[in-house]
């Protein structure tokens, strides 16, 4: 005969596992709540099944454990958002091929169930942390934003692709990483086939207003956007290299998007009728 799991209360929790529980919290900079039975259990030295075995099967004891104890647990973000976040560092870490339904529940202290609930399919997933973490979410707020003459606009979008390449987890460098290296993997085509159309809808749709209009060269959208973009992921995806071995001559990070601004706009930019700069 099988042996029923019997729920266990805040006298039953071992005193040990509270206090890896609050080492756990305080080693990661989150609260108690959002620390994954996996950590507690790493730092307490045992596997995640036994802590699950000691906890009654409820993670609900742990908390009332820890306010017994005088600390208030917190409340665990949902699940969506340690979904995105996990998969996020996992991408940054390991690439796309690392990202399983099994390795983000893991990683998010989650079921795969509640993934499939939440998202429906892994394709899902990794639309919504691409969406979290390149940069089409901010660059399209911007655009729909009252802005300023060309060479401002565009020296404010440069800023915007830069600071998505340099935020942690890094998961836009991981996925150019991924393209240069297998542009052909299911993986990287699933991505693309969101993020491309988005791309030139966003920022193409904008610069093809600003060829329509007479200010930049009439070239096809996806290659002005390519014009704008592509020496910027050039260079800040070697840049932590470049820094190694190079480092004199490594321009500062707003002397370089200066100098990418002005590069795209000399070679695309046209003169206005009246030889001023035209507003938008």
């Amino acid at each position: 005969m099988s042996r029923t799991m019997e729920p266990a209360d805040e006298q039953t929790v071992p005193q040990d596992i509270i206090e890896a529980t609050l080492r756990a919290a305080e080693a990661r900079g989150v609260s108690a709540a959002d620390v994954t039975l996996r950590d507690i259990a790493q730092e307490a030295g045992i596997s995640r099944s036994t802590l699950v075995r000691r906890l009654g099967g409820s993670r609900t004891v742990l908390d009332e454990a820890l306010r017994a104890a005088g600390v208030e647990p917190g409340e665990r973000k949902p699940v969506r958002e340690r979904a995105i976040e996990a998969t996020g560092t996992m991408i940054s870490a390991q690439g796309l091929g690392a990202v399983t339904f099994e390795r983000v529940a893991v990683a998010a202290g989650c079921s795969v169930p509640s993934l499939y609930a939440t998202f429906g399919g892994r394709d899902e997933l990794l639309r919504a942390v691409f969406d979290r973490y390149s940069p089409m979410v901010d660059v399209e707020a911007f655009l729909a934003t009252s802005r300023g003459d060309l060479e401002d606009t565009v020296r404010r979008l440069t800023r915007l692709v830069v600071d998505s390449l340099e935020r942690e987890p890094r998961v836009l460098p991981a996925l150019l990483a991924e393209v240069f290296a297998r542009p052909g993997d299911d993986n990287v085509l699933t991505i693309f086939r969101t993020l491309t159309p988005r791309l030139l809808a966003g920022l193409g749709a904008w610069l093809a207003g600003e060829a329509a209009a007479g200010r930049v060269r009439d070239l096809p959208p996806l290659l002005l956007t390519q014009l704008m973009t592509g020496p910027i992921f050039l260079h800040f995806l070697l840049r932590p290299v470049t820094s190694r071995v190079a480092a004199a001559d490594l321009p500062s990070k707003e002397e370089t998007i200066e100098t990418f601004a002005q590069a795209f706009l000399r070679a695309v930019a046209l003169p206005s009728a009246d030889g001023e700069d035209r507003q938008r």
